[in-house]
């Protein structure tokens, strides 16, 4: 009995296991195109009507075959892929009297309708001695010109406002090819109210050849304000804001008018600027003392800028370049400066103390050029001659005061109040001759004048007394005026290999005139001659 019951068991589970296997179907789906051709390695997913997260996916042989085992009188859904065709979804049922399918493929038209070339110019790149940096990339993140510079590769600020390049003396700031002859902190304060978007290009100077002043031994780094380049009319609207610890907003208006020979634009730009500086400092400055700072520095600011120029041409040869702008600057700084002076091993304040300074006051900068330019011919050869004029005005209200905690010691403070005028104006004229045998001649000179004054009175506060601080009021009036011609000469030999030489001789004339607080005129006239070399080879390209 026992064996007959085995044999019924075994005979029951091969009929289980043969209606099983005869539930599942093998199906071949072809997929070929319009000309009966097959479609190679397409891919082939395959899922249930009623459950499409049980997916199948098939790659198709060279014959456009792709093979599945189904269940028998299910429903499916098949899509299709492959590259340069239209994808498409098919519903299928599986019988046992059909488990083969095939499909045509649509080709996807191959019809160009337009190409849009778009590209970017590099951030940096060098022509002859100079390093042009196109501030295309940094402005975006900037909110005035001041920062697009703090973002230019190899250039360093520090915080008053001077740029160094490759030596511990200062660089010289252009704007549009001209020196402003001010203060790193005058110079900073125009950048600061300069909108981002006004700015063409930044040329470094690393080694100034003889064509500029020799006051530029530190490098020359010259800002090229935008103009109306685009044909036709354009215009712009932009207004951005920033939010960190304290906001920035900006908004700004350009218009261009270009007819092709004649072009003139308008910038409009205000910005209101609210940055900080933050300072924590730790120095051991005896053997059991430390000392701690603590400096927060807030810079609230309103900037407003409108610039002006037109272009054009007055004979077939000559063309007129006019330009003018004017900047603006309003501020209100203050800064807290705690300082504790702890003894190490008790952690006992010795001292303790709290030095606060406001700064409120106003820029006003104006700005004004006119030059001519003949075109001597085709190859570049030109004669420029530039009459340039700028105006600046600073005037500072400060307050500050130093309180005492540890040990308790009366307060001290004080105020003052600085004015401060300055003329600028030069004539200069250059001529450029591109001549055969890739030899380039350049002559010219330049002759400048600058009216400085300046009136600052400050005053002790100790208790009720308020007197006059000597030490830190002057009054002085201070006269430059410099000549200079110069002439050079460069050539590229084969293809790479750059030579430029030349000479630069100036005439210096200096008069300065101290009132207060003690009388320290005095007087320079003097001439020299400054040589210049420059050789330039590409090692790597």
């Amino acid at each position: 009995m026992n064996l007959i019951r085995i044999g019924f068991s075994f005979i029951f589970f091969q009929l289980i296991l043969f209606a099983s296997n005869a539930q599942d179907i093998s199906v071949r789906i072809r997929i070929i195109n319009q000309k009966d051709q097959p479609v190679s390695y397409a891919t082939i997913t395959i899922a249930k009507r009623n459950d499409n997260l049980l997916m199948i996916k098939r790659i198709a042989d060279s014959s456009g075959t792709a093979s599945f085992v189904l269940k028998k009188d299910e429903q499916y859904i098949v899509k299709f892929t492959a590259i340069g065709y239209a994808p498409f979804e098919k519903g299928i049922t599986v019988t046992g009297s059909q488990n083969q399918f095939r499909y045509v493929a649509d080709n996807i038209s191959k019809k160009l309708e337009s190409v849009v070339l778009t590209s970017k110019k590099p951030l940096m790149r060098q022509e002859d001695d100079k390093t042009i940096v196109e501030p295309e990339n940094l402005v975006a993140s900037s909110t005035s010109g001041y920062e697009v510079l703090e973002k230019v590769p190899g250039l360093f600020m520090d915080q008053d406002g001077n740029i160094y390049l490759n030596s511990m003396t200062p660089a010289t700031v252009y704007i549009n090819g001209r020196e402003m002859k001010m203060s790193a902190a005058d110079m900073a304060t125009i950048l600061k109210s300069l909108p981002p978007n006004a700015i063409d290009k930044i040329e470094i100077l690393r080694t100034p050849s003889a064509k500029y002043d020799a006051s530029g031994s530190g490098g020359i780094v010259n800002v090229v304000l935008k103009k109306g380049v685009k044909l036709g009319k354009t215009g712009s609207v932009n207004a951005g804001l920033q939010q960190g610890h304290y906001g920035n907003q900006f908004t700004g208006l350009n218009l261009n008018n270009n007819s092709g020979e004649k072009s003139s634009f308008l910038n409009l730009n205000v910005s209101k600027r609210n940055s900080y500086e933050k300072i924590n400092t730790n120095r051991k400055f005896a053997a059991d003392t430390i000392l701690m700072q603590e400096a927060f520095t807030k810079y609230p600011s309103m900037n407003y800028f409108a610039g002006y120029g037109i272009n054009a041409p007055f004979t077939k040869k000559w063309d007129l370049d006019f330009g003018t702008s004017i900047s603006f600057n309003n501020f209100n700084n203050k800064a807290d400066n705690n300082i504790l002076i702890d003894k190490i091993s008790n952690s006992q304040i010795l001292s303790s103390s709290l030095n606060r300074v406001n700064n409120n006051g106003s820029s006003l900068n104006f700005r004004s050029s006119i030059s001519f330019k003949l075109k001597i011919d085709s190859l570049g050869s030109e004669w420029k001659t530039d009459f340039f004029h700028t105006y600046t005005g600073n005037k500072n209200e400060q307050v500050f005061s130093s309180g005492y905690l540890i040990p308790v010691i009366p307060s001290t403070g004080g105020d003052g109040n600085s004015n401060n005028k300055r003329n600028y104006a030069h004539v200069q004229s250059d001529l450029k001759l591109k001549m055969k045998n890739k030899f380039t001649l350049e002559a010219g000179m330049k002759s400048t004048l600058l009216g400085f004054k300046s009136k600052t009175e400050y005053f002790k506060q100790t208790s009720s007394n308020r007197i006059k601080d000597f030490g830190r009021t002057n009054t002085f009036y201070y006269d430059e005026n410099i000549n200079s011609i110069y002439a050079q000469g460069s050539k590229t030999f084969g293809k790479d290999l750059i030579l430029k030489t030349g000479v630069r001789m100036e005439n210096t004339n200096m008069k300065g005139h101290q009132l207060i607080s003690d009388d320290t005129s005095f007087t320079i006239h003097r001439t020299d001659l400054f040589p210049y070399v420059y050789l330039s080879y590409p090692i790597i390209k």
